[in-house]
Protein backbone atom coordinates (compact mmCIF):
# COMPACT_ATOMS: atom_id res chain seq x y z
CA UNK A 1 0.00 0.00 0.00
CA UNK A 2 1.05 3.60 -0.58
CA UNK A 3 0.19 6.74 1.40
CA UNK A 4 -1.47 9.62 -0.44
CA UNK A 5 -3.29 12.89 0.27
CA UNK A 6 -6.63 13.02 -1.52
CA UNK A 7 -10.05 14.65 -1.73
CA UNK A 8 -13.08 12.40 -1.23
CA UNK A 9 -15.56 14.86 -2.79
CA UNK A 10 -15.40 18.09 -4.77
CA UNK A 11 -15.35 21.18 -2.60
CA UNK A 12 -13.27 22.83 0.10
CA UNK A 13 -10.48 21.63 2.38
CA UNK A 14 -12.97 19.77 4.56
CA UNK A 15 -13.03 17.12 1.83
CA UNK A 16 -9.28 16.37 2.09
CA UNK A 17 -7.87 13.30 3.81
CA UNK A 18 -4.87 11.00 3.94
CA UNK A 19 -5.45 7.48 2.72
CA UNK A 20 -3.66 4.27 1.86
CA UNK A 21 -4.07 3.06 -1.71
CA UNK A 22 -2.61 0.16 -3.70
CA UNK A 23 0.58 1.04 -5.54
CA UNK A 24 -0.73 2.04 -8.99
CA UNK A 25 0.16 -0.01 -12.06
CA UNK A 26 1.47 1.87 -15.12
CA UNK A 27 -0.69 1.75 -18.21
CA UNK A 28 0.37 2.43 -21.80
CA UNK A 29 2.67 5.45 -21.98
CA UNK A 30 3.06 5.69 -18.21
CA UNK A 31 5.82 5.30 -15.61
CA UNK A 32 5.41 4.08 -12.04
CA UNK A 33 7.59 6.30 -9.87
CA UNK A 34 8.65 6.26 -6.23
CA UNK A 35 7.97 9.92 -5.43
CA UNK A 36 10.79 11.95 -3.90
CA UNK A 37 9.18 15.39 -4.22
CA UNK A 38 5.96 16.95 -5.50
CA UNK A 39 5.06 20.50 -6.45
CA UNK A 40 2.15 22.34 -4.83
CA UNK A 41 0.16 24.55 -7.20
CA UNK A 42 -3.03 26.62 -7.33
CA UNK A 43 -4.41 24.18 -9.90
CA UNK A 44 -4.44 21.51 -7.18
CA UNK A 45 -7.10 23.18 -5.04
CA UNK A 46 -9.01 24.29 -8.13
CA UNK A 47 -9.27 20.65 -9.20
CA UNK A 48 -10.36 19.70 -5.67
CA UNK A 49 -13.03 22.41 -5.78
CA UNK A 50 -14.37 20.97 -9.04
CA UNK A 51 -13.70 24.20 -10.92
CA UNK A 52 -11.94 22.38 -13.76
CA UNK A 53 -14.55 19.68 -14.21
CA UNK A 54 -14.44 16.14 -12.92
CA UNK A 55 -10.99 14.58 -12.92
CA UNK A 56 -11.90 10.90 -12.68
CA UNK A 57 -13.22 8.62 -9.96
CA UNK A 58 -13.15 9.71 -6.33
CA UNK A 59 -11.26 9.84 -4.10
CA UNK A 60 -8.75 11.80 -6.20
CA UNK A 61 -5.15 12.22 -5.13
CA UNK A 62 -3.94 15.83 -5.21
CA UNK A 63 -0.96 17.11 -7.16
CA UNK A 64 -0.04 17.22 -10.84
CA UNK A 65 3.78 17.33 -10.82
CA UNK A 66 6.37 15.11 -9.19
CA UNK A 67 9.92 13.84 -9.30
CA UNK A 68 11.24 10.44 -8.27
CA UNK A 69 12.76 7.13 -9.26
CA UNK A 70 11.26 4.92 -11.97
CA UNK A 71 10.01 1.60 -10.58
CA UNK A 72 8.27 0.20 -13.64
CA UNK A 73 7.45 1.23 -17.21
CA UNK A 74 4.14 0.70 -18.93
CA UNK A 75 3.53 -0.73 -22.41
CA UNK A 76 4.90 1.35 -25.27
CA UNK A 77 7.31 3.39 -23.13
CA UNK A 78 10.74 3.98 -24.65
CA UNK A 79 13.65 5.96 -23.26
CA UNK A 80 13.04 5.27 -19.56
CA UNK A 81 14.09 2.37 -17.36
CA UNK A 82 13.69 1.32 -13.71
CA UNK A 83 16.14 3.06 -11.39
CA UNK A 84 16.34 6.28 -13.43
CA UNK A 85 15.63 9.63 -11.78
CA UNK A 86 12.89 11.56 -13.56
CA UNK A 87 10.38 14.38 -13.18
CA UNK A 88 7.16 15.20 -14.96
CA UNK A 89 3.38 15.34 -15.07
CA UNK A 90 1.65 13.18 -12.47
CA UNK A 91 -1.46 11.42 -13.74
CA UNK A 92 -2.21 9.62 -10.46
CA UNK A 93 -1.59 12.49 -8.02
CA UNK A 94 1.74 13.84 -6.87
CA UNK A 95 0.97 14.09 -3.13
CA UNK A 96 1.78 10.42 -2.68
CA UNK A 97 4.52 7.92 -1.98
CA UNK A 98 4.01 6.41 -5.44
CA UNK A 99 2.46 7.87 -8.56
CA UNK A 100 2.21 7.47 -12.31
CA UNK A 101 3.89 9.93 -14.67
CA UNK A 102 2.91 10.53 -18.28
CA UNK A 103 6.01 9.43 -20.20
CA UNK A 104 5.41 12.07 -22.88
CA UNK A 105 5.46 14.73 -20.18
CA UNK A 106 8.49 13.38 -18.34
CA UNK A 107 12.21 14.10 -18.54
CA UNK A 108 15.35 12.68 -16.97
CA UNK A 109 16.56 14.56 -13.90
CA UNK A 110 20.18 15.70 -14.26
CA UNK A 111 22.53 14.95 -11.36
CA UNK A 112 22.98 18.67 -10.69
CA UNK A 113 19.25 19.21 -10.10
CA UNK A 114 17.67 18.18 -6.79
CA UNK A 115 14.43 16.23 -6.62
CA UNK A 116 12.74 19.28 -5.05
CA UNK A 117 13.94 21.56 -7.84
CA UNK A 118 12.83 19.09 -10.49
CA UNK A 119 9.37 18.72 -8.93
CA UNK A 120 8.94 22.50 -9.12
CA UNK A 121 9.34 22.62 -12.92
CA UNK A 122 6.54 20.72 -14.76
CA UNK A 123 3.67 23.16 -14.05
CA UNK A 124 4.80 26.72 -13.29
CA UNK A 125 8.17 26.77 -15.03
CA UNK A 126 6.91 24.84 -18.05
CA UNK A 127 3.98 27.25 -18.39
CA UNK A 128 6.41 30.16 -18.20
CA UNK A 129 8.66 28.53 -20.78
CA UNK A 130 5.75 28.09 -23.20
CA UNK A 131 4.63 31.71 -22.67
CA UNK A 132 8.08 33.13 -23.39
CA UNK A 133 8.46 30.83 -26.40
CA UNK A 134 5.07 31.89 -27.74
CA UNK A 135 5.91 35.59 -27.58
CA UNK A 136 9.20 35.01 -29.39
CA UNK A 137 10.75 38.30 -28.34
CA UNK A 138 14.29 39.02 -29.48
CA UNK A 139 17.14 39.87 -27.13
CA UNK A 140 17.05 43.51 -26.10
CA UNK A 141 13.24 43.69 -26.04
CA UNK A 142 11.21 44.43 -22.91
CA UNK A 143 8.74 42.01 -21.33
CA UNK A 144 6.04 42.93 -18.83
CA UNK A 145 4.87 40.15 -16.48
CA UNK A 146 1.62 40.80 -14.63
CA UNK A 147 1.86 38.97 -11.31
CA UNK A 148 5.59 38.33 -11.41
CA UNK A 149 6.13 37.18 -7.80
CA UNK A 150 4.33 33.83 -8.11
CA UNK A 151 5.66 30.55 -9.42
CA UNK A 152 4.98 31.16 -13.11
CA UNK A 153 6.08 34.78 -12.95
CA UNK A 154 9.31 33.96 -11.13
CA UNK A 155 10.22 31.41 -13.79
CA UNK A 156 9.13 33.63 -16.68
CA UNK A 157 11.35 36.46 -15.46
CA UNK A 158 14.41 34.24 -15.28
CA UNK A 159 13.79 32.48 -18.60
CA UNK A 160 13.30 35.85 -20.28
CA UNK A 161 16.43 37.27 -18.69
CA UNK A 162 18.41 34.24 -19.91
CA UNK A 163 17.29 35.19 -23.43
CA UNK A 164 18.54 38.73 -23.08
CA UNK A 165 15.20 40.42 -22.39
CA UNK A 166 14.61 43.31 -20.03
CA UNK A 167 11.86 42.34 -17.59
CA UNK A 168 9.44 44.50 -15.61
CA UNK A 169 6.65 43.04 -13.54
CA UNK A 170 3.73 43.94 -11.33
CA UNK A 171 3.79 42.89 -7.69
CA UNK A 172 3.03 44.33 -4.28
CA UNK A 173 5.60 46.60 -2.70
CA UNK A 174 6.40 43.94 -0.08
CA UNK A 175 7.75 41.81 -2.94
CA UNK A 176 10.05 44.48 -4.33
CA UNK A 177 13.30 42.89 -3.15
CA UNK A 178 12.16 39.47 -4.30
CA UNK A 179 11.30 40.74 -7.79
CA UNK A 180 14.61 42.56 -8.03
CA UNK A 181 16.38 39.32 -7.08
CA UNK A 182 14.89 37.84 -10.27
CA UNK A 183 16.67 40.52 -12.30
CA UNK A 184 13.41 42.38 -12.92
CA UNK A 185 11.98 45.81 -12.06
CA UNK A 186 9.02 45.74 -9.67
CA UNK A 187 5.97 47.85 -10.51
CA UNK A 188 3.16 48.27 -8.00
CA UNK A 189 -0.08 46.95 -9.41
CA UNK A 190 -3.43 48.68 -9.07
CA UNK A 191 -4.91 51.90 -10.40
CA UNK A 192 -2.44 53.86 -12.51
CA UNK A 193 -0.30 50.83 -13.31
CA UNK A 194 0.03 51.81 -16.98
CA UNK A 195 1.66 55.10 -16.03
CA UNK A 196 4.05 53.32 -13.67
CA UNK A 197 4.99 50.84 -16.41
CA UNK A 198 5.71 53.69 -18.83
CA UNK A 199 7.89 55.37 -16.22
CA UNK A 200 9.86 52.16 -15.63
CA UNK A 201 10.09 51.30 -19.34
CA UNK A 202 10.12 54.64 -21.21
CA UNK A 203 10.86 52.91 -24.52
CA UNK A 204 7.73 50.83 -24.12
CA UNK A 205 7.16 47.10 -23.64
CA UNK A 206 7.23 44.56 -26.46
CA UNK A 207 5.26 41.75 -24.87
CA UNK A 208 3.02 40.95 -21.90
CA UNK A 209 2.62 37.70 -19.99
CA UNK A 210 -0.54 38.01 -17.91
CA UNK A 211 -0.91 35.90 -14.77
CA UNK A 212 -3.70 37.94 -13.13
CA UNK A 213 -6.40 38.72 -15.69
CA UNK A 214 -9.47 40.89 -15.29
CA UNK A 215 -9.17 44.58 -14.55
CA UNK A 216 -5.43 44.34 -13.88
CA UNK A 217 -4.92 43.11 -17.43
CA UNK A 218 -7.20 45.75 -18.92
CA UNK A 219 -5.39 48.49 -16.97
CA UNK A 220 -1.97 47.40 -18.20
CA UNK A 221 -2.76 46.49 -21.82
CA UNK A 222 -2.53 50.07 -23.23
CA UNK A 223 1.26 50.05 -22.75
CA UNK A 224 1.60 47.40 -25.48
CA UNK A 225 1.40 48.62 -29.07
CA UNK A 226 1.27 45.16 -30.71
CA UNK A 227 -1.50 43.37 -28.85
CA UNK A 228 -0.70 40.08 -30.59
CA UNK A 229 2.28 39.96 -28.20
CA UNK A 230 -0.08 39.53 -25.23
CA UNK A 231 -0.64 36.07 -23.72
CA UNK A 232 -2.57 35.08 -20.61
CA UNK A 233 -2.57 31.95 -18.48
CA UNK A 234 -5.70 32.87 -16.52
CA UNK A 235 -8.04 35.05 -18.60
CA UNK A 236 -8.03 34.05 -22.25
CA UNK A 237 -11.33 35.86 -22.83
CA UNK A 238 -10.07 39.28 -21.76
CA UNK A 239 -6.76 38.69 -23.54
CA UNK A 240 -8.57 37.84 -26.77
CA UNK A 241 -10.83 40.89 -26.45
CA UNK A 242 -7.69 43.01 -26.15
CA UNK A 243 -6.10 41.44 -29.24
CA UNK A 244 -4.02 38.71 -27.59
CA UNK A 245 -4.78 35.18 -26.55
CA UNK A 246 -4.11 32.25 -24.26
CA UNK A 247 -0.77 30.59 -23.63
CA UNK A 248 -0.58 27.50 -25.82
CA UNK A 249 0.95 24.56 -24.01
CA UNK A 250 3.47 22.49 -26.01
CA UNK A 251 4.40 18.83 -25.40
CA UNK A 252 6.10 18.96 -22.03
CA UNK A 253 9.02 16.55 -22.37
CA UNK A 254 11.24 18.80 -24.49
CA UNK A 255 10.42 21.88 -22.39
CA UNK A 256 11.31 20.04 -19.17
CA UNK A 257 14.65 18.98 -20.59
CA UNK A 258 15.36 22.59 -21.56
CA UNK A 259 14.31 23.84 -18.14
CA UNK A 260 16.51 21.32 -16.36
CA UNK A 261 19.39 22.55 -18.48
CA UNK A 262 18.73 26.12 -17.36
CA UNK A 263 18.72 25.01 -13.73
CA UNK A 264 21.98 23.11 -14.24
CA UNK A 265 23.55 26.19 -15.86
CA UNK A 266 22.44 28.43 -13.01
CA UNK A 267 20.17 30.51 -15.26
CA UNK A 268 16.97 29.33 -13.58
CA UNK A 269 16.34 28.99 -9.84
CA UNK A 270 12.94 27.34 -9.24
CA UNK A 271 12.65 29.66 -6.21
CA UNK A 272 11.44 27.11 -3.71
CA UNK A 273 10.37 29.26 -0.79
CA UNK A 274 9.08 26.45 1.45
CA UNK A 275 9.35 22.66 1.65
CA UNK A 276 7.00 20.42 3.62
CA UNK A 277 6.91 16.70 4.40
CA UNK A 278 3.94 14.78 3.01
CA UNK A 279 2.29 14.80 6.46
CA UNK A 280 2.04 18.59 6.22
CA UNK A 281 0.41 18.61 2.78
CA UNK A 282 -2.77 20.29 4.10
CA UNK A 283 -0.68 23.20 5.41
CA UNK A 284 1.23 23.56 2.14
CA UNK A 285 -1.93 23.54 0.05
CA UNK A 286 -3.61 26.04 2.36
CA UNK A 287 -0.71 28.45 1.91
CA UNK A 288 -1.03 28.24 -1.88
CA UNK A 289 -4.80 28.59 -1.67
CA UNK A 290 -4.48 32.00 -0.02
CA UNK A 291 -3.08 33.32 -3.30
CA UNK A 292 -0.18 35.03 -1.53
CA UNK A 293 2.48 32.32 -1.78
CA UNK A 294 5.75 33.60 -3.21
CA UNK A 295 7.76 31.39 -5.58
CA UNK A 296 7.20 27.63 -5.33
CA UNK A 297 6.15 25.29 -2.54
CA UNK A 298 7.06 21.60 -2.62
CA UNK A 299 6.42 18.43 -0.66
CA UNK A 300 9.56 16.40 0.01
CA UNK A 301 9.10 12.73 0.84
CA UNK A 302 11.16 11.57 3.81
Amino acid sequence: MSKAFAYRAYGGPENQEFLERPVPSPGPGQLLVLVRAAGVNPVDWKIRNGWLGTAGPLPGVLGVEASGVVQQTGPGVDGFAPGEEVFGTAVAGGYAEHTLLDAAGTAHKPLGVTFAEAAALPVAAATAYDAVEQLGLEAGRTLLVLGIAGGVGSAAAQIARARGLTVVGTASDRNREYVESLGAVQIRYGEGVADRVRAAAPDGVDGIIDLIGGEDLREAAPVLADRTRLVSTVDAGTAAALGGGAVHRAPAGAALTALAGLVTDGALDPRITASYPLDRAPEALAEVETGHARGKLVLVME
